[in-house]
């Protein structure tokens, strides 16, 4: 990774990077000129398309092809909405765009409405980042003084606004319906698609949803060109004719059992080793790792074998989990519990469910209650089956939910109990030796017992 340049993190040790003074001395904005001057907005879509950037909320869908949704004959407003809420544990490599970067951001949201003809664009900013807020409403009343933000930007015909909203702090907000229905002032529940929201999205218009980090990628990719970002990452599979390819600088986001927990850019492909090892200076303490979360908690776990596994958008899927997600690595050390380890995860995302779908609301509030009865030593083997089975059946992929926070909840249930399966069967038979066997219902402990 020696010869890796980072991009997306280069001016961030300079002193007062976030301002515009800063960023236009590094060459800041002159790709937005570039393009209002000498491209038209399909121009634009066609280059982000053509470099196959992938959105880095979590998703991975092509962002070119999401913005060709949009209906080519629509009389307007169309919307930008970025989506900045992140609350996927373990996440934080948005925070270090907005507060060290932002006009890298705000010119990628630029760029991306002069190519969606949006005239209005909202910055969704999850409620506890106010220094996010604070950074982002400077370079924004900067970029408004300078001409690059509200009518006849540089002189052309294009005219943008870009207003800050802060989320309503739920996890659920940063699945991009219940972004606009919380955005729109109404509780976060995602919609059911059809419409999607390139035809029917923020006040039943067309709109765009696009992530902090993507936006910057749209920044980098008009500034140094589409063969440039190709050049980095790893290509298309051949013999895959679905496989985009995983093409572009990532930041990763690395903590948990680590020396050096942080953010760190690295060209997509890099393994979880390596992101451990050489970002990260090891597994703290001289320990061994254990497991990993790849991309943030709803995406699964790695077994230390596993660390081999390339952090691209298809490694992770071939080892069992459900994708690179955010790219937020959490390490685990070899002291660390499965059964712990899971109870939390089962905790939070219980806590999170918006209670819209039946299958996520009661799914997660039954794992939670066995694993709350497992911790108190009345657990039983047949509660893995039957945990199992509600990771099994909950969720976008097996089609019983409207969003996909059902899958985020089910992934870490499969993977916990199949991967270190060993693990929950000695701590029953150990916690609970005359029960564990038992296959008929048994009584429900009292409410809560157990969380805390």
């Amino acid at each position: 990774m020696s010869s890796f340049e980072p991009v997306l993190m280069a001016n961030m040790a300079l002193p007062d990077s976030h301002t515009l003074r800063v960023y236009e001395s590094t060459g800041g904005y002159q790709a937005l000129r570039r393009a209002i001057k000498e491209l038209t907005p399909v121009q634009v879509i066609d280059a982000v398309k053509a470099s196959n950037l992938r959105g880095r909320g979590g998703a991975g869908f092509p962002t070119g092809l999401k913005w060709t949704f949009l209906p080519k004959d629509h009389p307007g407003p169309i919307y930008m909405c970025i989506n900045a809420d992140e609350s996927e544990p373990g996440t934080f490599n948005n925070r270090y765009l907005m507060e060290l970067d932002p006009h890298q951001v705000i010119e990628g949201i630029i760029l991306s409405s002069y190519a969606t003809r949006a005239t209005t664009a909202y910055i969704y900013l999850r409620y506890e980042y106010p220094l996010s807020w604070k950074r982002l409403q400077a370079a924004l009343d900067e970029c408004y003084a300078a001409g690059l933000l509200g009518k006849n930007i540089l002189g052309s015909e294009f005219s943008l606004d870009v207003y800050l909203h802060k989320g309503a702090a739920a996890y659920i907000c940063g699945e991009e319906t219940g972004l606009i229905e919380s955005l729109e002032g109404k509780r976060a529940w995602p919609r059911i698609k059809p419409p999607f929201p390139a035809i029917e999205g923020l006040f039943r218009k067309p709109t765009v949803v696009n992530n902090i980090e993507t936006v910057a990628c749209v920044t980098q990719i008009m500034a140094r060109g589409v063969e440039w970002f190709k050049s980095i990452g790893v290509p298309s599979d051949p013999n895959n004719p679905r496989d985009p390819g995983s093409y572009g600088p990532k930041l990763y986001c690395l903590s948990g059992h680590v020396n050096n927990p942080g953010c760190y850019e690295a060209p997509l492909g890099i393994t979880c080793r390596q992101l451990i090892d050489e970002y990260g200076g090891g597994v703290w303490k001289g320990r061994k790792g254990k497991a990993a979360i790849p991309g943030g908690i709803s995406m699964g776990l790695f077994t230390e074998p596993e660390f081999d596994t390339p952090l691209d958008f298809a490694g992770p899927g071939k080892v069992g989990c459900l994708g690179l997600g955010t790219a937020a690595v959490v390490v685990l050390d070899e002291t660390v519990s499965m059964v712990d380890f899971l109870h939390n995860s089962c905790r939070f995302f219980q806590h999170e469910s918006c209670g819209q779908c039946t299958p996520c609301r009661e799914g997660t509030a039954w794992a939670l209650a066995m694993l709350n009865r497992i911790r108190a030593g009345k657990g039983r083997l047949r509660d893995l089956d039957l945990l199992l089975e509600i990771g099994d059946t909950i969720g976008i992929i097996p089609g019983t939910t409207i969003c996909g926070l059902a899958d985020g909840a089910a992934w870490p249930i499969k993977n916990a109990i199949r991967k270190f399966r060993g693990e929950f069967e000695d701590y029953i038979k150990r916690t609970n030796p005359h029960g564990y066997a038992v296959t008929e219902p048994v009584l429900a402990l009292p409410v809560l017992a157990g969380a805390h």
